[in-house]
């Protein structure tokens, strides 16, 4: 994957470009050799990729002929995965197809546009003679399918950063708007071409300063992020797991929350849980085989006998791939684009109830109140119980009503920034070192069970003991250390 840096510009057909070569940090400007280029560019009929700021094509000509997939990412950077050329010009390599079932949905991909570009390319190059930024000079023939063949023509500039400072494109950019360059109005040439064709997105906007706005906005940024990393995990990204899983998981713990303002979602709450357990299983076999690996990475050598490593690195680094493979499946089956779908119509009509229209301040505060009473009530239930083990199993219910808690208060960050701060400081050391005694409790288990494995093997299992008494040490110390967080959370409360 690569990450495009870059800024386009509109120019007429008489546009010259300036000589860049007396830009400051550029030793001298290179034309290159000229290229044809023609892309087709797949979609489904109704536009679903280019919509959401995606292009997938397939290029012939010039350096980098290939399947090219550019998703959005930040202003001015995207990022894109490419794919040699395949032997069909109408099928869509897999590899790609896969990184955007979010949007198609089990909707077929289609050619719906070609691209004919003439391309002069000015290299801009340091001293040495490495190249810092290439500025595209493209005179476009694009064509549009469909029953009504639509054709236009145009011409663009395009400078993109290949190893330079950033500060170098935007000198570049002011030299091209000085010469009569103006930044382009489309995004890409594909989005001038289709222009009105493509899909708007409908919101709803609630008015300002109202609850609704609020509740709104926070859900629209979740869904943002949790579809954002839908391809991530695809390609089994660092991190993406995680941050996919948490988005669902504010988004249950935001619909739970504000129910008041937004109603009638407890289906979808089930389905967010479902695809935050779907991805659970992958990310808690990540997190124990980064956790084993450091604890042995800590261990002195005579501390470690046997395929330890191995059976705690590379088998439960399989047991992740195998995870991964499942939580693949089961984005790519109709569960989950059904619950895609119920995200979309959430936004697009959501079941506001007459509180969204009041203000926000008035309707949220009670909210950020009532999360944390949530949790001292779940605490007090649970040290009501007798039975020590029923106790403890309760004492889960405490660390999730605390993590509730800290969503919401982060939820309500913008608007209530104190309250927020103090609701989700308390609810963190909570849910923290709650999560402490956790962990500790499960890494027992999961080494009780691979040293089990080893034994049956017939391997030595002294260095599990070690590190089931590190884990068991460091449960025992979060177990100790909960009544003196819970009384500085709770003290002034």
């Amino acid at each position: 994957m690569a990450i495009e840096i870059e800024d386009k510009f509109d120019v007429p057909p008489d546009f010259t470009i300036p000589d860049l070569a007396t830009v400051p940090g550029c030793a001298e400007a290179v034309e290159l050799v000229s290229h044809r280029l023609v892309a087709v560019y797949f979609d489904t009929a109704d536009l679903r990729l280019a919509a959401r700021g995606i292009t997938l094509r397939r290029r012939r000509g010039g350096e980098d002929a290939g399947w090219h997939l550019k998703l959005p990412k930040a202003k001015g950077v995207r990022n894109e995965i490419t794919h040699p050329l395949t032997r069909s010009a109408k099928i869509v390599p897999r590899e790609l197809a896969e990184l955007v079932r979010a949007q198609t949905r089990g909707e077929p991909l289609v050619p719906v546009a070609e691209l004919e570009t003439v391309r002069k390319v000015t290299s801009l190059r340091d001293p040495e003679g490495r190249q810092l930024l290439e500025v595209a000079d493209d005179n476009v023939k694009g064509t549009v399918f469909g029953e009504e063949r639509h054709v236009e023509r145009w011409r663009e500039v395009e400078a993109e950063l290949t190893g330079g400072d950033p500060k170098l494109l935007r000198r570049v950019g002011k030299a091209l708007r000085k010469a009569g360059a103006t930044p382009a109005g489309s995004q890409s040439k594909l989005t001038r071409l289709l222009g009105d064709r493509i899909p708007g997105t409908p919101r709803v906007e609630a008015e300002e300063g109202t609850a609704g706005r609020v509740v709104l906005d926070y859900l629209r940024s979740q869904v943002e992020a949790l579809t954002a990393q839908d391809p991530q995990v695809r390609q089994a990204e660092e991190d993406a797991v995680h941050k996919m899983r948490v988005a669902s998981r504010r988004l249950r713990s935001a619909l739970k929350s504000f129910s008041g303002v937004v109603a009638e979602t407890s289906a979808l709450q089930d389905e967010l849980k479902w695809i935050a357990n779907v991805l659970g299983e992958v990310r808690d076999l990540e997190v124990i085989r980064e956790r084993f690996a450091g604890l042995l990475d800590g261990l002195d050598a005579e501390l470690i006998s046997g395929p330890v490593r191995t059976r705690l690195g590379d088998d439960l680094a399989g047991r992740e791939r195998e995870a991964y493979g499942r939580a693949r499946q089961a984005m790519s089956g109709e569960r989950y684009y059904a619950l895609l779908d119920r995200l979309d119509t959430l936004l697009v009509s959501p079941p506001l109830t007459p509180l969204a229209a009041k203000k926000a301040d008035k309707v949220l505060r009670p909210v950020a109140d009532k999360s944390w009473d949530r949790v001292v009530k779940a605490y007090d239930r649970a040290q009501a119980i007798e039975d020590t083990e029923q106790r403890e199993i309760a004492m889960h219910d405490v660390r999730k009503a605390a993590k509730r808690a800290r969503y919401t208060a982060e939820a309500l960050e913008s608007l209530l920034p104190e309250l927020s701060s103090e609701v989700a400081t308390r609810a963190k050391a909570v849910q923290e070192v709650l999560g402490l005694y956790q962990d500790g409790v499960v890494a027992q288990q999961i080494l009780l069970e691979e040293a089990g494995r080893a034994r049956d093997a017939g391997e030595d299992t002294f260095t599990y003991g070690v590190l089931i008494g590190i884990e068991h040490t460091t449960a025992t110390r979060a177990h100790e250390d909960f009544p003196d967080v819970w009384s500085k959370v709770t003290k002034n409360t």
